[in-house]
């Protein structure tokens, strides 16, 4: 059975020079609107994840409710690996024990540039930094079904959110 996997880089954030830590950063008012929005038009899409996993930034975490709230998913879990300079070979072992009830799809709320290299080293086998995921973008990946998926995924969906907003 093949897994999609859904990475989502979260909304539009406060400027940084506002807060003591990077991780307390919220979502803006308009970050807010707009991933609103994009959720909306994933419900319209038919998208539906068996788990959103986030990372523990303020900004992803909202990020992930606002899907939540939008019923792409029942359920939200933090996962420590997704917040910036998170290892993947963490994800892939919990990966190796994620036991949905239905179809597997997946949606992982966090950080360019992982996210982004994350999708590489599952599509070529490395992170080449030439995958951009823009603040609420998506890149959806189809991992392998037989065998490791690092090197063998494939990228089905590569959008910014102009694309999908109207």
């Amino acid at each position: 059975m093949s897994t999609n996997v859904y990475f989502i880089r979260h909304g539009i954030a406060a400027d940084a020079e506002n807060y003591v830590t990077d991780a307390e950063r919220p979502l803006t008012e308009v970050g807010d609107r707009k991933t609103h929005k994009i959720a909306q038009k994933f419900k319209q899409l038919g998208l539906h994840f068996n788990l959103i996993l986030t990372s523990p930034l303020v900004r992803a975490n909202q990020t992930a409710k606002i899907f939540q709230a939008n019923k792409l998913s029942s359920k939200v879990e933090e996962f420590s690996p997704l917040a910036p300079g998170g290892d993947i070979n963490l994800w892939l072992q919990w990966l190796e024990t994620w036991q949905p009830q239905a179809n597997r799809e997946l949606a992982l709320v966090g950080h360019q540039p992982d996210l982004a290299n994350w999708a590489e080293i599952l599509i070529w086998g490395e992170a080449r930094q030439v995958l951009i995921l823009k603040k609420a973008g998506v890149i959806g990946v189809s991992l392998g079904s037989v065998g490791s998926p690092v090197g063998n995924s494939q990228m089905f969906w590569l959008t910014p959110p102009r694309f999908i907003l109207d």
